[in-house]
Order: C-alpha cells, then structure tokens, then sequence
C-alpha cells in the first residue's frame, strides 16, 4: 500500500507541474486569498459563465507547452554580474560571431569549388559521384555546427547503408538534420521551405536523396509514401531519415509518432537527441522565427551542446500494428532523451487558437474568479 501512495503521490505531483497557475494571468499587485468558510454551489455558479469560456478557449495544457521556448532565467541582476553580462554580450557579437560567419563563409566556398564541378563533370561516373557529394554535404554541415561552436557528444555505432532500415528521430529543429548529416549522409524526409533554404533543398540536398513534401497536399503524401517504399529496399540509397513527430517540439515533450516510418516492413533505428540549454535552446519556433534568424541566434551563443544517441535498431512484434509499433519506439527515444510524453498530435500545432485571442480568454477568466472570490470575502 505504501508503495502504491508513493506512486499516487509521485503522479499527482507531475501532474501539478502542467496545471496553470491561474495568479500568472491576474492584474500585477493582485492574489487569491482563502475564502473564509466553506465552498457554496452559488460561488460555483456565480463563475460558470467564464468556467465555460475557459473551457473552450483552453486556459493552459501539455499541448501548448510542447511548442513554448523556456527562457533562461536572468542571472545579470546586480551590480557585479551586470558588467560580465555586457562582457560577454560584446565578446559574442563582436568577435565570436564575426569568427564563426567568416569560418562558414569559407565552407561555402570550399563546398561550392568542389561540388560544382563534381555534380556536372562527373556525371558519366554515379557511383564516385554520389560517393563525393555525400562527402561533401557532410563537410558543410561540419562547417555549420563548428559556426556555431556545437559540442556534439555521439554515442553507439556509427549508421551504415543497409537495405531495408530507416532511422527515425525525435525533432527539435531543422539542426536535427545538420548535426546527424555531418556524420552520416542521410535521406531526409523534410517539409519543404521557401527562400534559400527550399533552393539548398532542390539543388545540393536532391544529391544524397532526401525527398521533401508539402502538408497541405494530399497527393504528396501518395508520392512520399511510395518513394520511400522504394528508397527503403534500395542497397546503395543513403540510410533514410524520418521526424515521424512531424513538427518541431521543444526537446522537453514528444508528440505522436505518424505511422508512416513504421509500416514499410523495414528495421527502425531509433535516434535520441537532447540539446543541453545551458548555452542556448536550439528549439526552432517556425511560426515566430525564420530559420535564417534561428542560425543567428545560435551564431550569437556561446556553443550548442547535445547528446545523440544511436539506439538498437528494432522491428515489427508479431500481431503488432504500425501504430503500436510506433508508440513503442517513441517510449525508448523518450527514455532515453528524457522527454515526456503526451498524447497529442503534433500537426494541431498549425490549427490551434492565435495566443493573443487565449490569452485574452485567459485574462478575463482570471478577472472573473478574482470578482468572485471577492464578493465572499465581503
């Protein structure tokens, strides 16, 4: 029995954890106090209106708070540490940062003398072609994570090209892509983005086979279903790459699984990645943040620190579906990256209500509980 309550205990506080604290979303200078006695119906249906708005507007959840970036809190708060704070403001940006975009710019150029001439003057010759380009695309993102001065920790047996394995990760940002891509030359299964980085897509990435897609094209899930069906059985493809996620998450919680990567009939090899936020937080909010600015936030930091873990490849149970297929892969990357789980799908990140119009909702549910608790109190 003891045992059992440690459990309840244990539960019941992880659970406080996501509930909202409703005194956050209250005017500054005010609080909740105890109601002198106890709890009558009328006080419950004196709120009941904004018990509903709250309802449908959602006050707080686990689903939002996959999506939110968690800012450090602020250590520059007295006289001796604010001088440091300016010290390392001006050391970043004015030296380190120039460093490190020239140290890309040289990648660049070093990847573009060479891949040019190995993509059109070698094309009589696939085999030392793609086996250069792979090269090659591995090199530039080397130079991209040493831009960022990334302290990258890989652990287990390096990828190798078999036929009929897929690799599968959770998803943080589009780095995900670029630290895995640096030591193996994966096939990615990526959305695709507009601006410099669908042309990097179309051009330089097209080479190591990375198939990209488009959400809100039904016919496109048909054609990536079926190319990855047939990049899947081939022997000499680049390993495949999937963020069954399918969004980027802010490496505390993991999403759904999609069960795509899960019903080829192939070995999935699972990759758990963990970005440490002591130096910067490498989640990448797409809807407030271009990628182009999401580089320079991470060119601006002090390092990228991350763990990456190559996990025992897995397959298929007998009787089980893709789905729970699926399910039980996300419990061994959550596991072992530390995130928590929640039963949500990803992809209702991009219908869910504007944070303006919820925080509102959340306002005035706040001011409604606090005119009630007022009254009893008179």
């Amino acid at each position: 029995m003891n045992s059992s309550e440690g459990k309840l205990k244990s539960s019941s506080s992880e659970l406080d954890l996501d509930r909202p604290n409703i005194e956050d979303y209250l005017p500054s200078g005010s609080s909740i106090q105890e109601p002198h006695g106890k709890l009558r119906l009328r006080d419950l249906l004196d709120i009941s209106p904004a018990l509903t708005e709250a309802a449908g507007a959602i006050v707080d959840d686990s689903f939002t708070r996959c999506f939110k970036s968690n800012p450090s809190e602020p250590w520059n708060w007295n006289v001796y540490l604010f001088p440091l704070w300016c010290c390392g403001v001006v050391f970043r940006y004015l030296i380190l940062f120039p460093m490190r975009a020239l140290i890309l710019t040289i990648g660049w150029i070093i990847f573009l003398s060479c891949f040019i001439p190995v993509h059109f003057l070698l094309k009589g010759n696939d085999n030392l072609r793609k086996k250069m380009e792979r090269a090659l695309v591995e090199l530039i993102c080397s130079f991209f994570v040493a831009s960022w001065t990334g302290v990258v920790k890989y652990h287990g047996p390096r990828p190798s090209m078999r036929p009929k394995q897929v690799f599968v990760a959770n998803h943080t940002s589009m780095i995900d892509f670029i630290i895995l891509e640096q030591m193996t030359a994966f096939a990615v299964i990526m959305q695709k983005h507009p601006g410099w980085v669908g042309l990097l897509q179309s051009t330089i990435l097209e080479s190591v086979g990375c198939i990209w897609f488009n959400r809100s094209e039904a016919k496109d899930r048909e054609i990536v279903t079926r190319k990855l069906r047939e990049h899947s059985q081939g022997a000499d493809n680049n390993p495949l790459l999937i963020f069954p996620e399918g969004t980027c998450v802010n490496n505390q919680y993991s999403v759904m699984f999609k069960k795509g990567a899960f019903e080829l009939g192939c070995t999935v090899c699972p990759i758990a990645i963990k970005y440490n936020k002591i130096f910067v937080d490498a989640f990448w909010n797409s809807r407030k943040q271009s990628f182009t600015m999401h580089l320079l936030q991470l060119m601006t930091s002090w390092a990228v620190v991350c763990d990456v873990w190559y996990l025992e490849p897995q397959n298929l149970r007998p009787g089980e579906t893709p789905i729970e297929f699926a399910e039980r892969i996300r419990d061994i990357i959550s596991v072992r990256a530390g995130l928590k789980k929640v039963p949500w799908d990803g992809y209702l990140k991009y219908s869910r209500p504007s944070p303006k119009h919820r925080e509102r909702k959340q306002q005035s549910f706040a001011e409604s509980v606090l005119r009630g608790v007022e009254l009893e109190e008179k």
